[in-house]
């Protein structure tokens, strides 16, 4: 079979091309056929995404025959893992399509060519007891080729290859790119396919035999890799250097462009600073899909790192795939990078917790400075010693997770990391520039009632009557039966679910939404005992569930053990940290102690500037607000409520409010009364009855303002009524009537006529 590569020419023998590598199909009409069509639902096992330029654009699979099979996934499951089905993210452009991001020009490959090959002594270390060898002695410089003085092992640091020479007949050598932890690193000219530009990798310790066996390895399983963000293998060659010793190279597409670690160094260079957090997630972001491509075919990374990510324009790519290793390999070494390689890794081998924790660093050492410990990576700071992550406390509980020492605690898989930081990326952005960023969530849906309204004092059954509810898990054996279920009673739920809770069951799998439900159901009414019973029934079936401690909170916040409820909700923040619910909670549930109120401001105003679908943040922002005596600050976020919302008009009236809470005539001007009686005439309101209250309450502070001797510096009229004693005290007549002709109860109508007479100004008549 003839190669089909363009240029090519080349034989498919065993199949793959013997020129360049290529692993055409074999019955293309066949695959084809298999292929799902553009637009159509990828066939990757638990992914629900769609084929889009040929890739999946949630997991990044290409749809050929064996994934329309199906894939086996491998990987330990973390503590808030649930289905993918509900899980998984959908992957943007770089940027996250919320960000912009410097471009970085494609560079000439001749170029980028080292002037004179070197290996630094400080990276000189035996490739098989990793002790320092090549090193300065007695002031003579270290040797680049000799014996490992600890275990004997051979080492050489010199380049195997030379520009001109001919490697395999086909890849004329053009120089040394860099070297790397594997190996030298060249650039090459293919003449038998078009005279592209290739890479050649080869060993940096030929006698290094774990080493020869990765390169093997490399070559075997990483040339049907395929997918956009990793660089492509296109063959294996070897050439047979002077020393008659054959060394073996890989063969990979050439990607021009600058690493991340360059990218942030250059940063470094010019003025010492960082990449800005959104910038840095966004390459995260568009990377996790990549990864999580390995993962689903039980590969991992091991070796996530700035240095081998490669920006060329607006893409990036992985750029070095001699530690990639399959999850199962009990035998071959682990290769990374002391300070990104998870602590477990020499004990558990590669997982999917170990591949997070390298992220969650790579992020870290991206946008802020990291302790080093004996020239590795030390510790993450904290909010304490570093300004951003006091700044952007979400982002900061991303960091933990991802890097927690449990690996159970961290992020189970690359989607569910996604989730969360593209919703830290929203809070990120909307905190730098005011302006909000919603998103659907695949974990809460979206907030069912608004607590705190028109001065109702701030109740734990208001409050979680309005909270978001965790989603359904459409996988659940129960989903269905939930769906089609209406009530709210637990009683009455529980004689729907009767059947339900002995034997819906799918595939061995008993519901727990069943359950949750009925805890949830228990605690919109009250019942205290029920719920406490049904979370016990469930804690042993779902340890450490994120959900449970979302229930235990309201339980707690029920009983009015307000501390034990904070701890919950903030358990729930930890696993959730790009999530608005918990931080809504929080903010409530602080509020409602009273213990910290600037805590409780600063999460109402993450979930309000992120998104303004929250109501309850900005009313609840704005009484932090006012109780602190910034009354402009009241007035301005609530002034953010965009007039097509329900609560506009509530957001206006709590915004005259604001302006006079709390405030002693002396500390009064007559600015804030007359924008309080212009704010009141722009009301929209057909409730006479409540427009008259309105009235009422600027009338009322600007007799006290008069009767405490102030002077009005002008005469126009306040609301109607001319601005001196006379003058208001018959606007707040003309108020106390009003409300007495809509009040029905005969005895409150007698008082407020009572009120309307005794404040009316005398007169001779």
């Amino acid at each position: 079979m003839t190669c089909g590569e363009p240029g090519c020419g080349g034989t498919v023998e065993d199949g793959y091309c013997g020129v360049c590598g290529t692993a055409p199909f074999k019955d293309s009409v066949a695959s084809a056929q298999l292929m799902p069509p553009m637009g159509g639902a990828c066939t990757e096992q638990g992914c629900a995404g769609t084929i889009v330029g040929g890739y999946c654009d949630a997991c990044g699979t290409v749809p050929t025959a064996a994934a329309v099979v199906g894939t086996r996934h491998v990987g330990r499951s973390a503590r808030t893992s649930r289905s993918s089905s509900s899980s998984a993210a959908a992957r943007g452009r770089l940027g996250a399509g919320m960000v912009d991001v410097p471009r970085v020009p494609r560079i000439d490959p001749l170029r980028a060519v080292m002037a004179a090959p070197h290996v630094a002594e400080s990276k000189r270390y035996c490739g098989k007891c990793e002790q320092p060898v090549g090193r300065t002695r007695d002031g003579k410089p270290g040797r680049t080729e000799g014996f490992c003085a600890n275990c004997g092992t051979r080492f050489s640091f010199t380049p195997k290859l030379a520009k001109g020479d001919l490697i395999g007949g086909q890849y004329e050598v053009a120089g040394c790119l860099a070297h790397g932890g594997l190996g030298w690193i060249y650039l090459a000219i293919d003449h038998r396919v078009s005279d592209r530009w290739v890479v050649l990798k080869g060993l940096l310790n030929s006698g290094d035999s774990d080493a020869l066996r990765v390169a093997v390895a490399e070559r075997r399983f990483l040339a049907e890799v395929d997918h956009p963000n990793i660089v492509k293998i296109h063959n294996f060659t070897e050439h047979t250097g002077p020393d008659g010793t054959a060394v073996g190279y890989i063969v990979m597409e050439y990607v021009g462009g600058t690493s991340l670690k360059q990218i942030l160094r250059d940063r470094r260079d010019v003025d010492g600073s960082y990449l800005p957090p959104a910038q840095a997630i966004a390459y995260i972001l568009e990377m996790l899909p990549a990864l999580g491509y390995l993962h689903s075919r039980g590969r991992a990374y091991c070796d996530f790192k700035p240095d081998n990510v490669m920006q060329t324009d607006e893409q990036l790519k992985l750029i070095d795939l001699g530690a990639v290793i399959e999850m199962d390999d009990n035998d071959s070494p682990i290769y990374g990078t002391i300070g990104y390689q998870a602590p477990e890794i020499a004990e558990t081998g590669p997982t999917v917790a170990t591949e997070v924790y390298t992220i969650g660093r790579t992020l870290a050492v991206l946008i802020m400075t990291v302790p080093q410990q004996e020239g590795q990576i030390g510790a993450l700071p904290g909010p304490d010693t570093e300004p951003l992550l006091a700044s952007y406390e979400s982002l900061h509980r991303f960091l933990l997770r991802a890097t927690d020492p449990d690996p159970q605690a961290r992020f189970s898989s690359t989607e569910e990391m996604s989730d969360q930081l593209v919703g830290v990326l929203r809070e990120v952005l909307s905190t730098d520039d005011g302006i909000p960023r919603p998103g659907m969530s695949n974990y809460f849906g979206p907030p069912r009632a608004v607590f705190g309204l028109g001065g109702v004092p701030l109740t734990p059954r208001a409050v979680i009557a309005a909270l978001p509810v965790p989603l359904v898990d459409a996988a659940d054996s129960g989903a269905t039966l939930l769906a089609t279920t209406n009530g709210t009673d637990p009683s009455e739920l529980e004689l729907a679910f009767a059947a339900g809770l002995r034997s819906v069951v799918t595939g061995g799998a008993e519901s727990v939404e069943i359950p949750l439900r009925l805890v949830r159901a228990g605690l919109e009414v009250g019942a205290v005992e029920y719920a406490h019973r049904r979370l016990d029934e469930l804690s042993s079936s779902l340890p450490g569930d994120w959900r449970l401690a979302w229930y235990r909170g309201q339980l707690r916040l029920l009983e009015g053990d307000f501390y034990r409820a904070s701890k919950e909700f903030d358990a729930v923040y930890a696993a959730l940290p790009g999530e608005p619910a918990p931080k809504l909670a929080l903010a409530a549930v602080t509020e409602l102690s009273g213990s910290d109120p600037g805590r409780a401001a600063r999460h109402y105003a993450t979930v309000w500037h992120t998104d303004h679908t929250f109501i309850s943040a900005v009313f609840g922002l704005a009484r932090l607000r006012t109780a602190v005596g910034d009354h402009a600050g009241a007035v301005a976020v609530l002034d953010q409520v965009d007039p097509t919302s329900a609560l506009f008009t509530e957001a206006r009236i709590a915004a005259v409010e604001a302006l006079l809470a709390d405030r002693d005539p002396a500390q009064l001007t007559e600015w804030v009364l007359r924008e309080a009686g212009s704010r009141v005439e722009r009301l929209a309101l057909d409730s006479k009855h409540r427009l008259a209250q309105i009235r009422m309450r600027v009338l009322a502070a600007a007799l006290g303002w008069l009767r405490a001797g102030k002077i009005p510096s002008y005469q126009a009229p306040l609301l109607g009524a001319e601005l001196h004693q006379d003058g208001v005290r018959t606007g707040l007549e003309q108020c106390y009537r009003e409300l007495a002709r809509g009040t029905e109860d005969l005895w409150t109508r007698i008082e407020l006529v009572d009120k309307a007479n005794t404040i009316r100004p005398r007169t001779t008549l």
